[in-house]
């Protein structure tokens, strides 16, 4: 696209705070999935991913449309942390992966781009994905059951159950495929709404803490406590959501018809996401990350000015303080959760499978295959070395082999990492 085809910013006017608001609709369901799958509070989550939004506009001078909010890379960690140490320490973990976004920024700015691609190589990361997928498959068919995530009780009948999780499924499945316009943004939204009404006749629904709750009230936030354990086991998962900002950058980059890749730099796209991952940990809220369904409306509405991020996040901390929104949220019962959770890890599986094929490494050849196997493998059966286990070892492992390896003396490198 040359710049003078290049989409210019857009006036809003009057309309800023109407498209901004249905900017948060569209992220909305995800955004709370998170916090709902993992034990964090959805109102925290809320006002983490506004001030968040706005923390990343502040370090890339307020250029790029896009909105950051819950990452569904950590859910898996989340998860195993939550139910091994505690909150806090998980906190711990998380503000730690942060920092590793800060210092993979200072790379970038001092080696260039290149820099992330010589230590984090499609063939690392792609299977790195892979497991953070994978390794959740059994709370997912755990939940959708009827059972709690680690299957140890049971909390809805399993035929009940599964009607709840089909319906839920299927529902989400018919508005990716079928929808058309802003309704096939928001798929997981109408999943979990779709279920959430099938659940209604079973009795499922226990609207008694909705009526409690204050229409006003301050967000659940938590601090981090230091665990040294919690830090070793999340930090190698950032490598992951590290590389996918590549590809998110470069995406709303081709919408909007400019290169923020050199400006504001990537490096500072990346500060940006590491110091609002900092920030929501250390009050509570999951990792931030930037959004593709927000960026999918940005390509549907074609307004390009970043003030609609602004107003985005500006609504979501407003909503944050909404008692009564967090009191409903956490009504949505388990097999709802799970149904939407079959899908979801397996499509993190499929984009880790999709880094690898449009790298187009050759997974036969020997340093490829011993990488990506090794990886599977050792996150996937829960190998553990020195207390540091599941996805963290694997990508450890991952990077470990890559840069000791030896490859082959004709291979050729690209200098930019893949989108």
């Amino acid at each position: 696209m040359t710049q003078k085809d290049a989409p210019v910013e857009n006036h809003l006017g009057y309309k800023g705070p109407l498209v901004g608001a249905q900017m948060l609709f569209v992220a909305f369901g995800a955004l709370v999935l998170v916090p709902l799958l993992t034990g964090l509070d959805p109102n925290v989550a809320l006002f983490t991913a506004g001030a968040g939004t706005l923390l990343f506009q502040a370090v890339t001078k307020r250029m790029v449309p896009v909105f950051l909010a819950s990452s569904f890379a950590f859910i898996a960690p989340i998860i195993y942390g939550v139910q091994t140490w505690g909150i806090p320490p998980t906190l711990c973990g998380l503000a730690a992966a942060g920092l590793v976004y800060i210092l993979l920024s200072i790379g970038v700015k001092f080696f260039g781009r290149s820099f992330l691609h010589r230590i984090l190589p499609p063939v690392v990361v792609g299977p790195v994905i892979m497991v953070i997928g994978l390794i959740l498959a059994p709370v997912a068919v755990h939940m959708a059951i009827g059972k709690t995530g680690d299957g140890s009780a049971v909390l809805v009948p399993e035929k009940t159950a599964l009607i709840v999780s089909m319906t839920t499924l299927a529902a989400t499945i018919l508005v990716s495929l079928l929808g058309r316009g802003l309704l096939r943004l928001i798929p997981i939204l109408i999943g979990v709404g779709v279920g959430y009404f099938a659940s209604i006749p079973f009795g499922l629904i226990d609207l008694s803490p909705v009526a409690k709750a204050a229409w006003v009230a301050s967000p659940n936030f938590v601090f981090p406590r230091w665990n040294l354990e919690a830090v070793i086991f999340i930090v190698p998962v950032a490598i992951a959501p590290a590389i996918e900002h590549f590809g998110d950058i470069l995406a709303i980059g081709s919408v909007t018809g400019k290169d923020y890749l050199e400006d504001p730099g990537i490096h500072r796209t990346l500060l940006g996401d590491g110091l609002a991952t900092c920030m929501a940990s250390f009050l509570g809220g999951p990792p931030n990350t930037t959004y593709s369904e927000v960026t999918g409306a940005v390509t549907l509405t074609r307004l390009y000015n970043p003030r609609i991020m602004s107003w985005a996040a500006v609504f979501a901390i407003l909503l944050a303080f909404v008692g009564k929104l967090g009191a409903l949220l956490q009504t949505i019962p388990v097999p709802v959760m799970g149904g939407i959770m079959l899908l979801l890890f397996g499509a993190i599986t499929v984009v880790g499978l999709n880094t690898l094929v449009r790298a187009g490494e050759d997974l036969t050849e020997a340093r490829n295959m011993i990488i990506v196997a090794v990886i599977l493998v050792f996150g996937i059966g829960g190998m553990t070395l020195f207390t540091l286990g599941g996805i963290g070892l694997a990508g450890i492992i991952g990077v470990v082999l890559n840069l000791v390896l030896p490859r082959r003396t004709n291979e050729s490198r690209p200098v930019t990492p893949e989108a």
